[in-house]
């Protein structure tokens, strides 16, 4: 099974590159770029994951409902994405259930950070999606950990997708950079080997992020952004189609284990 998931949120990434963006800004742009990837999903009739934070959906009810509408799954992905404590597991959990109108059975932690598997469980939470089971200079390093699910207590643990043997990510920034053939040949490695694969993006790498004033970010987070990752995406979807894989959200995948 080929699953989707986007974290939708706050876009706050200038701020670690020294940027300053307005909260409306910030908004404006994930708003933008969930839009576009609903219209994808929906051109290629692929059902995804949106790992959104509580403070984003409170401010994009209209996403929401869309989310809701056309047959997707609504995760979390805490209720700020700047900022975390142990009591937002639960608190966003209750608040995007109360958005939403049904049950939030996954949380993806912002950056892929640490969180206490424990609180995850306390919090009812079925499945967590929180782990990149790679290194990456800087950020983490997790060789030591299963590259594909497994369970830990009463929660399944659902890592981004590496490849197998060397753990290439086959994350937003791979997909960004890697000629696209390339992570294509990647997905197809994974997908043979491991039977799924677990690929996240953001909205707002579909805006255009080379003004480097504005943003700061640097040439391997701007390349392929906006009309190139539009591009970029749907060919993938179609790709992803056309090799006849069965696409689904992250739940019904853990359900079913």
């Amino acid at each position: 099974m080929v699953l989707l998931s986007f974290d939708i949120e706050e876009f706050d990434m200038p701020f670690e590159y020294g940027k300053t963006i307005d909260f409306e800004d910030q908004i404006t742009i994930s708003v933008q770029g969930t839009n576009v990837i609903l219209d994808l999903l929906k051109k290629h009739n692929i059902k995804a994951t949106f790992f959104s934070t509580a403070t984003f959906a409170i401010n994009a009810s209209d996403i929401i409902e869309r989310i809701k509408n056309e047959g997707h799954e609504l995760a979390s992905h805490g209720y700020y994405h700047s900022k975390f404590e142990v009591t937002d597991l639960l608190a966003s959990k209750l608040k995007l259930q109360e958005l939403f109108g049904s049950e939030i059975h996954g949380f993806r932690m912002p950056r892929m950070m640490p969180v206490d598997e424990k609180a995850i469980e306390d919090a009812g939470y079925s499945y967590n999606s929180s782990i990149n089971p790679t290194w990456l200079p800087g950020r983490y390093n997790n060789l030591h950990i299963s590259r594909t699910y497994f369970r830990q207590g009463k929660v399944w643990q659902l890592p981004a997708s590496v490849s197998p043997t060397f753990r290439i990510p086959l994350f937003w920034l791979s997909f960004h950079n890697f000629p696209l053939w390339i992570y294509k040949y990647l997905v197809k490695r994974s997908y043979k080997n491991d039977g799924y694969v677990n690929l996240y993006f953001h909205p707002w790498e579909f805006t255009d992020l080379t003004d480097k004033n504005k943003y700061g970010f640097p040439g391997y987070v701007s390349k392929n952004s906006g009309d190139s990752m539009i591009s970029r995406m749907d060919l993938l979807m179609a790709w992803l189609n056309k090799q006849s894989y069965k696409n689904g959200t992250s739940h019904q995948f853990t359900a079913n284990l």
